[in-house]
């Protein structure tokens, strides 16, 4: 598979599990240091409209700064980092993630709003949370009035304002529920 060459302001999903599907996050420790990482390797060469760390895979919705192989090296370097701390911290050997991590190019603003909901409910989704309550998704971020790294105003802005993001989030979910019913 030919991975999508990421470009200076392009908005792009990344995403990546553990290899043959094994746990990336043992611990909310594990998902604190991933996230110190990443803005410690990233922060200012990407914006960041959204994330949500699984067990076994992440997915974060940003867009581009920076030259497309300043911030590849970035994402390199932030793998590797956060991949040598976790196998030395459960004593473990080997990959973390699977070979590449995906990247998907974001073609407007329909395709990012759809993938920022899809973000934020993951954790309904796959493990049944609420995802209003879950700690490791930038959706807390967004309806808190709090410093944050996350692109806030101009994400409520694309969703029409802080009421109609929470509102279209909402929506989502009763969908999700509903077609998972008749499954």
């Amino acid at each position: 598979m030919k991975l999508e060459v990421l470009e200076k302001d392009g908005y792009y999903h990344i995403y990546n599990r553990g290899i043959n599907g094994c746990l990336i996050f043992e611990n909310d420790e594990n998902k604190k240091f991933f996230l110190k990482q990443f803005s410690k390797y990233l922060l200012g060469k990407i914006s960041i409209f959204g994330y949500c760390l699984m067990d076994n895979h992440f997915h974060l919705v940003i867009r581009l700064n920076d030259d497309e192989k300043i911030v590849t090296q970035a994402f390199s370097n932030f793998f590797n980092s956060y991949a040598k701390a976790f196998n030395k911290d459960i004593d473990r050997t080997g990959s973390l993630f699977e070979k590449h991590f995906k990247r998907i190019r974001l073609s407007d603003e329909v395709y990012l709003k759809q993938l920022i909901l899809y973000v934020h409910l993951n954790p309904k989704h796959h493990l049944g949370f609420d995802f209003k309550e879950y700690k490791f998704s930038s959706y807390q971020a967004f309806i808190s009035d709090k410093e944050t790294k996350i692109e806030r105003e101009e994400v409520l802005r694309l969703f029409g304002g802080l009421e109609n993001f929470i509102f279209c989030h909402n929506q989502r979910k009763d969908f999700l529920t509903e077609k998972h019913t008749f499954e």
